[in-house]
């Protein structure tokens, strides 16, 4: 009789610890499980988060504010702002000089007066072939000036100009910083600072613009025995279309981080009138 209920015993020990086993199991799988919804919970975003259209629409308006940019980096880079051109005659008379510069640099280059049409005046155009001789500003190192035509450059309104730029530029990297934080974290937080940057850089980039065509005003008054007829050339274009860019994605950022859409306010549905 005792050896039955011994070997009975036995037998039911491993299948209550079977069961108890499982029983702990499950009781850990169902806290890891409840330990991943909460972390899950935890690791959602406080803020709003963006919806596909939103997101759409943030793309489409960093793409113009990222032809902007290229825009003025094309723009900032060459020395072709401003165009002169003095008389035919003034070098000698076979070959005429003309000249451009930009923010860093000037050029002069030598065209032949045949190849210059008849019924123009004065040298050019610059994309006439020629040789050509270019240099950096040196008061941005030395402080030494630099004379095209008799003339000199306004050192100060120059330098101021091109810091514009410069600052301009930073404010558009910050700018692009702010929208790649904003798509890959898909919350509507850094749209404001994206909106403020573009805008002021665009802002800067046509202060630039009016400070460089004031020191051009400054250069070609500095000295009048040599006659000029200067004109503002493709830089100058791709640097205000580029300005212009920059303030309407800017502006357009500025809509997309409202709480609301503009067009429901200003425009209330046909339906509700109805």
């Amino acid at each position: 009789m005792w050896s039955t209920f011994i070997v009975q015993d036995e037998e039911s020990r491993p299948s209550a610890a079977s069961g108890g086993g499982a029983g702990t199991l499950a009781g850990m799988m169902g806290v890891r499980t409840g330990g991943g919804k909460r972390r899950t919970r935890a690791s959602s975003p406080s803020g709003k988060a963006l919806s596909e259209s939103q997101e759409g629409k943030i793309k489409l308006a960093f793409f113009v504010a990222t032809v902007g940019i290229t825009l003025t980096v094309l723009g900032v880079g060459t020395e072709f702002w401003v165009e002169l051109a003095p008389s035919k005659i003034f070098h000698n008379n076979q070959t005429c000089l003309a000249a451009h510069y930009g923010l860093w640099k000037s050029c002069t280059k030598a065209l032949w007066v045949a190849d210059v049409d008849p019924e123009r005046e004065s040298c050019g155009p610059l994309d006439l072939p020629g040789e050509s001789n270019c240099t950096f500003f040196k008061f941005y190192t030395t402080g030494e000036n630099t004379v095209l035509f008799q003339k000199t450059p306004a050192k100060n309104l120059t330098v101021m100009s091109a810091m514009l730029a410069i600052f301009g530029l930073f404010l558009m990297l910050m700018g692009a910083v702010c929208i790649i934080m904003a798509i890959s974290k898909g919350v509507q937080f850094f749209l404001k600072p994206a909106s403020v940057c573009f805008t002021l850089s665009g802002v800067l980039v046509f202060l630039s613009l009016i400070v460089f065509h004031q020191s051009v005003l400054s250069f070609l008054a500095s000295d009048h025995s040599v006659p000029l007829h200067y004109e503002l050339s493709w830089s100058v274009t791709c640097v205000g279309c580029a300005g212009a860019m920059l303030v309407v994605a800017g502006a357009s950022f500025l809509l997309l981080a409202l709480p609301y859409s503009p067009w429901q306010k200003c425009l209330p549905c046909r339906n509700n009138d109805s």
